[in-house]
């Protein structure tokens, strides 16, 4: 689908003539698996801070628990949770790198190298196509773009 005209999507979300209806489906479904990553990538990011915050309560806890004379139990609480391991060898920052370098890194990378090879590097054709069938044309909050980029 190309558009032309001011009522349709600015160039940067105009397909380039070479592109097939297949190969813009297979880009929205590759730019949708990214999504789902960057989602999980912020889940990941959740879980590690989440984590720390839980561990430095933690130690406000063992602290606590020595101001109240319970010093072994703090003493357990210290030398067998505070600072431990949340998988063999790793605490979360070491989880986090590593799904940043090994898998992150890479799957944006192959993204971004199928859409310059395939459609010039734009991204979001699919959407930005989807939103031209979907929208009703010259109805008030389905325009095609912002006001300022009319101006």
């Amino acid at each position: 689908m190309t558009i032309s005209g001011s009522d349709g999507p600015d160039s940067n979300h105009q397909r380039p003539g070479s592109a097939t209806d297949k190969t813009v489906e297979a880009l929205g479904k590759l730019s949708e698996a990214l999504e789902v990553v960057e989602h999980a990538r912020g889940l990941l990011y959740g879980f590690h801070r989440l984590t720390g915050t839980a561990d430095l309560a933690l130690g406000e806890a063992v602290d606590l628990l020595r101001e109240a004379g319970h010093e072994s139990l703090a003493e357990e609480v210290n030398r067998d949770v505070l600072g431990r391991n949340v998988i063999e060898g790793r605490w979360t920052f070491q989880i986090v790198e590593d799904y940043d370098d090994n898998y992150y890194a890479e799957f944006k990378a192959i993204e971004k190298r199928a859409r310059d090879e395939l459609v010039e590097g734009k991204r979001h054709l699919f959407e930005a196509e989807m939103k031209e069938d979907r929208r009703t044309h010259g109805r008030a909050h389905h325009e095609a773009l912002p006001p300022e980029a009319n101006q």
